[in-house]
């Protein structure tokens, strides 16, 4: 504590590193949208003006009729999106990697109760034919009903869905009387990526349900569950609360939402962050090209603001001391590199230098 009582700043202004772009802090415009929103009374539990203003700016981006419900977390995002979406007997077909099956902890399962149906992907995406292996048994008493498809936007091994390949996935699951969940954890990057609106590859493609993401893309907290398909969703403002997601004072999440969606900063965060992961893999690449960087290989497109590779063991470890970052399979030496939006091309070219002197000595 300060000597005025106030919070002294304890951390390193100069850490960044690459584990997680969740590791990053809050946009500075962010700031200023949640001390525009404080003072004075706003009727509390999204009765107020942040929040009906809120609903019109995600009707700017994905159209008239869709309702967005604020919640402080993205799995609290999947998991009541999800609920919602089916009924006690329901399972979801997703993905070995997704985030609802291997990093929430069992939510989905303990929490609301839903059955999952992983199936191992190359590159963290389903097709239709993916989707097959575990799309059967309707009607069948002693198997939980498929009925929702979810994928994630940019995957977790950060590859992005096409426009096309999202609605074959919705064709397929709608054909088969699936409904479908997109996690858009990171789906600002997966835009950028693609260039084009957030439309596009969701109402447009055929996604019922959404998780928009805000937290890893310069929010301090929040994200929101999308419905943009009423007829694939009920009962939502009794799970958000049911759930524990029911913020009292909602205005200050509706503003961080207004301030990154209401003009272009969604995309100047993640298009950066975007960028920075192609400089790494770039310089990367010329690194092995040039034999600076020897026993590195990818093991992932970097479709988005992640890199995905295998390095010699050991090497991890000791990079670790200056640049943190997570391994992804101990096992074959997988590692992930995530940038975010206040990564810097300074760090950039520090962390590909300091690997270069790592495999020059081991």
């Amino acid at each position: 504590m300060g000597q005025d009582g106030g919070v002294t700043q304890i951390h390193d202004l100069n850490s960044r590193g690459f584990a997680s772009d969740n590791y990053s802090g809050v946009h500075p415009e962010i700031l200023e949208a949640i001390v525009a929103a404080n003072g004075a009374h706003q009727i509390a539990y999204g009765e107020d003006v942040y929040t009906a203003r809120l609903q019109e700016v995600f009707a700017e981006h994905f159209g008239e009729g869709v309702e967005a419900f604020p919640v402080f977390n993205g799995t609290g995002a999947n998991v009541i999106g999800l609920q919602s979406m089916l009924p006690r007997w329901g399972a979801v077909i997703c993905t070995a990697t997704a985030h609802i099956h291997s990093d929430e902890g069992g939510a989905p399962e303990k929490v609301a109760g839903i059955k999952l149906l992983p199936i191992q992907t190359p590159d963290g995406k389903l097709t239709p034919e993916l989707i097959a292996q575990e799309a059967w048994g309707w009607g069948d008493e002693h198997r939980a009903q498929p009925l929702v498809v979810s994928i994630t936007q940019s995957t977790e091994l950060g590859t992005v869905y096409t426009v096309d390949e999202v609605r074959a996935i919705a064709d397929y699951a709608h054909a088969n009387g699936m409904k479908l969940h997109m996690d858009g954890a990171r789906i600002s990057n997966a835009a950028a990526s693609l260039g084009v609106p957030f439309r596009a590859f969701t109402r447009d493609a055929g996604v019922d349900v959404l998780s928009f993401g805000g937290t890893k893309n310069g929010l301090m907290y929040g994200e929101c569950v999308v419905v943009l398909n009423p007829d694939a969703s009920e009962g939502l403002i009794y799970l958000r609360k049911l759930n524990m997601q029911l913020s009292s004072k909602m205005r200050f999440i509706s503003a961080q939402f207004i301030a990154l969606l209401g003009g272009d900063l969604w995309l100047r965060n993640a298009g950066h962050a975007n960028a920075m992961a192609a400089r790494m893999r770039l310089a990367l690449e010329h690194g092995i090209a040039t034999g600076s960087i020897t026993g590195v290989r990818f093991s992932q497109l970097s479709q988005a603001n992640s890199i995905f590779a295998v390095i010699p063991p050991g090497i991890g470890d000791r990079l670790r001391e200056s640049f943190r970052f997570y391994d992804w399979d101990a096992a074959t030496g997988e590692v992930r590199w995530m940038c975010g939006f206040d990564t810097h091309e300074e760090d950039i070219d520090a962390f590909v230098a300091a690997l270069e002197r790592e495999l020059a000595v081991r």
